[in-house]
């Protein structure tokens, strides 16, 4: 190889071997739908919950039970849009939560518009939590 070549290649390998040892394996757990639950955590693991979303039309997820007793939010919901080009673009909206104390309970969250309280929400996320 040059030393060009050589050169380049160190800096990425450093980056990639610091994201590998940043998270231990089974510290985290991300989730993108309820289709994988219930969901099993450790004490301390956290959980990424990653919902797809358009708060342009409206809609927004909106936390309905979060079982505080055994899960603690770890903040308020990041939303990412998938173009950055676009303006009203769809993407992601994230919540994480630690894993305080063993016991079960619901992580449940609707997708609606605030205004209409009386309607079924267009989207449900609905999954049982078991700490251990």
């Amino acid at each position: 190889m040059s030393g060009t070549s050589l050169r380049l290649l160190s800096p990425i390998a450093a980056l990639l071997l610091g994201a590998c040892s940043a998270t231990p394996s089974g510290s985290g757990l991300i989730v993108n739908d309820d289709k994988n639950c219930p969901l099993k955590l450790q004490s301390g693991q956290t959980l990424s919950l990653d919902l797809v979303s358009n708060p342009s039309t409206g809609y927004r997820w909106k936390i309905e039970e979060t079982s505080g007793d055994i899960l603690k939010s770890l903040g308020p919901e990041v939303f990412h849009s998938s173009r950055k080009d676009v303006v009203g673009a769809d993407g992601t909206s994230t919540w994480r939560f630690q894993a305080i104390q063993p016991g079960t309970g619901r992580l449940i969250l609707s997708y609606q518009r605030p205004w209409e309280n009386n309607s079924e929400p267009a989207d449900l996320f609905d999954c049982r939590i078991e700490v251990e």
